[in-house]
């Protein structure tokens, strides 16, 4: 298990080296979804854990929802790992390159197993945004965009605060709940309760944490009680 900062390869830190266990322990704590990226697919641009997906899948059992990111850049890629049981998969920079490609996908399978990854950097949505000088699209322009081609879940990333555990950019996920064009699902710097429940109140759906949990900033059966209470 590898986590970055601000999405760079060059600052990873790794936190165990099997994620079956990670996933169970996960599901044991009542979490109803499971967010995979495949780091190396993402990378290349080419899917490379798939396996590593099936396993999880099989893992975690049939309570708990599987989404996976990561190098998912044509149908073939997409429709591997949905074969592999994963309830959803996140596309990004093969989207925001080709929107058609989005929309071919929600098509085939159902807006419900296709989300957006909108990952931000001084107001763009980049593809590869862990590469310096990316080339981006205005975000809210980019979700506009993959809206109205069917797309109904969007996770926003502040790739400034990514894995930094400096709390989520609130401004940002404010601007994209406003347009009201999909669900938005938060993603980077949240660390705590406290974020949780702000995320939650400005209108977010879910929130995407990581490095908290792991490091123990952030007990998940406690975030998955508040959800519930505040449900």
């Amino acid at each position: 298990m590898v986590r970055l900062a601000e999405g760079d390869f060059a600052r990873e830190t790794v936190y165990g080296t099997e994620p079956v266990d990670v996933a169970r322990s996960f599901a044991a704590a009542g979490a109803r979804w499971v967010h995979i990226v495949d780091l190396d697919g993402a990378r290349d641009g080419s899917r490379r854990q798939t396996e590593a997906v099936a396993r999880i899948v099989a893992a975690v059992g049939e309570g708990v929802a599987c989404e996976v990111a990561g190098g998912l850049r044509d149908d073939e890629a997409v429709a591997a790992v949905l074969a592999a049981g994963a309830a959803r998969v996140v596309v990004g920079t093969a989207a925001l390159r080709d929107p058609a490609f989005a929309e071919r996908l929600i098509a085939r399978f159902g807006a419900e197993r296709i989300a957006i990854a909108l990952d931000v950097r001084d107001g763009l949505a980049v593809g590869q945004g862990w590469l310096p000088g990316a080339s981006g699209v205005v975000v809210e322009e980019a979700l506009t965009e993959l809206s109205d081609r069917g797309a109904r879940t969007f996770i926003v990333t502040a790739i400034e605060r990514d894995g930094l555990l400096a709390g989520p950019n609130l401004e940002l996920l404010g601007r994209m709940v406003a347009l009201d064009r999909g669900a938005i699902v938060a993603s980077a710097g949240v660390s705590s309760l406290v974020d949780l429940t702000a995320v939650r109140r400005i209108g977010c759906v879910g929130a995407v944490i990581g490095r908290a949990i792991f490091e123990g900033r952030l007990d998940l059966a406690e975030a998955v009680h508040l959800v519930d209470t505040e449900s």
